[in-house]
């Protein structure tokens, strides 16, 4: 296997050097200090979707050979961080109060629908009969909003579980499962 230049910045997948990848047309994303590179459109569009630019597009580059980036390198040292944290402090996190169950299961990774309290609705119920009559003429029993919002929980605890997989603290659109059609 090629060494690797960079990382992915949406999936860490490695680079390897010579080899194609995608760019940001955004100029902030292309700074040197930033230097966003996404080994496939898929992952510049996530990136794209997070951080909600205005007018975007993929551009296609090549990564440089191993002797070009170490010349790169040693002509442009990277900026050292202008407030370094040593290596042996491990990140702080606040905890104000006690964590639910249901809290405490999600970070562990363990979540199950049986486990979620809140049975509230989470389907906009009006807008759920709208669409049946619009779509088929037919009417909408009340207790297809619970049966529903059992089903968008499940699919929320699947896209959690796949957050937690990459570990990130932010769910996507690329964790939740493509409907069926």
């Amino acid at each position: 296997m090629a060494e690797t230049w960079l990382k992915c910045s949406a999936c860490k997948n490695p680079i390897p050097y010579g080899a194609a990848h995608w760019v940001c047309s955004v100029s902030t994303c292309n700074r040197a200090r930033t230097r966003l590179v996404f080994c496939t459109v898929s992952c510049w569009d996530s990136h794209v979707a997070m951080l909600r630019h205005r007018d975007a597009w993929a551009v296609d580059a090549k990564a440089p050979s191993k002797e070009a980036w170490e010349r790169e390198l040693a002509a442009n040292p990277p900026d050292p961080d202008p407030a370094p944290r040593p290596a042996a402090v491990p990140a702080v996190r606040k905890v104000v109060g006690d964590a639910s169950p249901a809290t405490a299961a999600a970070a562990e990774g363990n979540v199950r629908l049986a486990d979620v309290t809140d049975r509230d609705v989470l389907i906009v119920v009006s807008k759920m009969k709208k669409y049946i009559k619009d779509r088929s003429g037919m009417n909408c029993g009340d207790a297809v909003a619970d049966v529903l919002s059992d089903h968008v929980r499940a699919l929320c605890d699947e896209a959690i579980r796949a957050a937690a997989r990459d570990e990130r603290k932010t769910v996507l659109d690329r964790d939740l499962p493509r409907p069926r059609r």
